[in-house]
């Protein structure tokens, strides 16, 4: 059975937008990976350093056939395609940053993945796109999305209007 999966999507370089874009056409693309939904453009505030551009996020939802570690793979494959190189740097400028926020209602704590996603209790720019794309959600541990709504507030985020897809 397939795993619905939230993924979130984070660019600040290199048009930001049409990463964000592209980053979702090479989704979708990806054998296993049925892409569902994407949440409006938000832009937010860089975390860490603040001499680089703001960010564009967004959520996509998928279901996939594949193991988490293998999604993993490829999402990172998809990253350096798009010119992404990392660094020791934690939290600098990026062409394309994509995290799994949630593999199902699966918890996993491997050196390589964390799920659900370590800090997206408090970051609006992650809640409020998974939220349009699933107002309902439950957090594997079983705390409702709206309670962690309600504990960060949207303020630094910004809707960049008519901004969502939905996919077949």
């Amino acid at each position: 059975m397939p795993e619905r999966c939230f993924i979130g999507l984070g660019s600040n370089q290199a048009d930001p937008a049409a990463q964000i874009e592209q980053a979702c056409d090479a989704i979708g693309q990806l054998p296993g990976v049925s892409l569902r939904a994407r949440s409006s453009l938000y832009s937010s505030a860089p975390l860490g350093p603040q001499d680089q551009p703001s960010y564009i996020n967004a959520v996509v939802m998928l279901d996939t056939e594949l193991e988490a570690e293998a999604l993993l793979d490829q999402l990172q494959a998809i990253e350096c395609q798009q010119g992404r190189t990392r660094k020791a740097e934690r939290w600098g400028p990026r062409t394309l940053d994509l995290d799994i926020l949630l593999f199902g209602n699966q918890v996993i704590d491997t050196p390589r993945l964390q799920v659900p996603h370590y800090h997206m209790h408090a970051r609006p720019f992650v809640l409020y796109p998974l939220a349009e794309l699933n107002a309902e959600l439950v957090m594997p541990n079983g705390s409702p999305l709206r309670d962690l709504l309600q504990a960060c507030p949207a303020t630094g985020i910004d809707t960049i209007a008519d901004s969502a897809r939905t996919y077949c």
